[in-house]
């Protein structure tokens, strides 16, 4: 390997030289990794064989399993690019992404079958539907049996087309344009992303030696509590199996604070990935109400991005584990590390302030960068390495990854502070995207679905201050004349059209949501709106 480095190409030098170390597992299914390898190797003969062709886009449509990073192995073996799909959408946010990424192939769990039978005349490209058995049927006879392709390879698998640190892994994510966008990630600049912060970072040029140098032993035993379809826990999956490690999937489908105390005390797991404060409080709350049933003591890091992680939740769980060591990550899919918060028993943590990392600046809106203590508040910007751009859309990525002076900087649009020790205080998004539990919701999208109803004349969507998922989707909805208020049959029929987390949390009536004669809403009042009919503190100014 030259240029720079490759997933696959990694993931195998592993492979061969800890063959019968554990790479995955899941209940009481277990892998080595030379079992890891060879598998993978069935799923990039089989999607070969199917006439994929390289750089081909390949859809993940899976809950957490072995198979996800598995097949995500395949993948990059095959020299053909992941696309993460989230198990939360409905038929058309489906069809959208899958044709928006020119998909020829979805790995798919079983209970998720009539989703994609219900998508399969929308996305004509898709050539290949790969079935993972969960139990929950019979394979359909338009896929193929997973497991038929994992065992399909006598020996690894080499693409005519070869390896490069130029391919692929593309990140779909939602934000402030509606429907979601596709970040694409060379994997060279991924590695060197997330190796940022390691004390002995790999070299630039990849050498085998270093690399064997800095990967001495099998790694750590991480468990991704968030979802592999998400940035937090598919970065953290990635990153562990590099290290050599192993990564444990939970069978639920849910978050449930008791199985992954259950599976870090049972498994003797040494890191998990979570989003703030939606996965940490519910943990806190478990423990603290049983202190005595878990030993958690092998557990030395919990990482955490997407969404606010309070002090006081970190503080929570150092009384239960004094040597964990709490890493909370500024980042985005378009924007790994450009800060973080790190905070252990003998160091107090601040909610919402990071320390920025080396290539991290704060800028106004013309470029400029903001002084520490001045009081200024701009956008926090990551120059280096950073995303292509999105897939398909010139438009959105030249928005999002301006040029300042000759550098190409990404703002994703967070807003901060630089005080005066030169910590970033966040202040949040800029523009109307709501995060709720590391998910992002357009309010636009919401508030279309909604005036579908029949006794909605207009509505408004913003987000408000939630203790656990940092936000919660509020509707404000302006009724026609004579109709009835009911709040429960609206959140109804945005769940009939849309992912559940974009659903209201609640829906508030108003006399009417005031559109400007150009037919913009004014969020600002009206989040106040909503704050002011909740009993909650007025927002703070933008």
């Amino acid at each position: 390997m030259s240029g720079g480095w490759n997933f696959a190409e990694m993931w195998e030098r592993n492979a061969d030289r800890f063959p019968d170390a554990l790479a995955q597992q899941q209940a009481d299914r277990s892998y080595s990794w030379s079992e890891f390898d060879r598998r993978a190797d069935g799923i990039a003969a089989t999607l070969i064989a199917a006439g994929a062709l390289r750089q081909d886009k390949v859809a993940h449509y899976l809950y957490n399993c072995p198979e996800y990073m598995e097949s995500m192995f395949g993948l990059f073996k095959a020299g053909l690019v992941p696309v993460n799909t989230n198990y939360r959408y409905t038929a058309d946010e489906l069809a959208y992404l899958w044709d928006n990424c020119d998909a020829v192939a979805v790995i798919f769990h079983g209970a998720l079958a009539a989703h994609c039978d219900e998508v399969r005349h929308r996305v004509p490209n898709v050539r290949s539907w790969i079935w993972v058995d969960d139990g929950s049927g019979p394979r359909p006879p338009w896929a193929v049996a997973y497991e038929e392709c994992a065992a399909d390879a006598a020996q690894r698998v080499k693409p005519p087309w070869g390896r490069s640190p130029d391919d692929l892994y593309i990140l779909y994510t939602g934000g402030t344009t509606g429907m979601p966008k596709g970040v694409m990630w060379r994997q060279d600049d991924l590695v060197a992303s997330l190796d940022g912060a390691s004390r002995h970072p790999l070299p630039a040029t990849p050498g085998w030696d270093e690399f064997e140098a800095r990967i001495a032993k099998p790694g750590p035993r991480n468990i991704p509590a968030a979802p592999l379809m998400h940035g937090t826990g598919a970065f953290n999956a990635m990153w562990n199996l590099v290290l050599a490690g192993s990564v444990t999937t939970l069978p639920s489908r849910h978050f449930d604070p008791v199985e992954l105390l259950g599976a870090i005390e049972a498994h003797r797991a040494n890191s998990i990935s979570i989003v703030g404060d939606a996965f940490a409080k519910p943990i806190l709350r478990a423990l603290d109400a049983e202190p005595r049933r878990w030993d958690i003591s092998s557990l030395r890091i919990a990482f955490s991005s997407g969404v606010i992680w309070a002090a006081e939740t970190k503080a929570g769980l150092l009384r239960h584990n004094p040597r964990l060591i709490l890493i909370d990550s500024l980042g985005s899919s378009e924007a790994v590390g450009m800060a973080s918060s790190v905070v252990t028993s003998e160091s107090a943590g601040t909610t919402a302030e990071f320390r920025a990392g080396p290539n991290t600046r704060v800028l106004t809106e013309d470029g400029r960068e903001v002084s520490a203590g001045s009081g200024e508040r701009g956008q926090v910007a990551l120059r280096g390495r950073t995303p292509a751009g999105y897939y398909k859309d010139a438009a959105k990525t030249a928005a999002t990854f301006v040029m300042h002076e000759g550098v190409r900087w990404s703002i994703p649009g967070d807003w901060a502070e630089v005080m005066a020790d030169g910590t970033l205080k966040l202040y949040g998004r800029g523009s109307q995207c709501i995060n709720t539990g590391g998910e992002k919701v357009y309010p636009e999208e919401v508030e279309e679905i909604l005036k579908l109803h029949p006794s909605v004349a207009d509505a408004a969507v913003v987000g408000v201050p939630d203790d656990r998922f940092g936000e919660a989707v509020t509707a404000l909805v302006e009724l026609h004349a004579d109709a009835v208020f009911d709040a429960a049959a609206l959140i109804a029929h945005v769940h009939s059209s849309l992912a559940g987390f974009k659903a209201p949390k609640r829906v508030l009536a108003i006399a009417t949501v005031g559109r400007a004669a150009n037919g913009k809403l004014d969020y600002k009042r009206l989040r106040s709106e909503a704050h002011r009919q909740l009993g909650l503190q007025s927002p703070p100014e933008p």
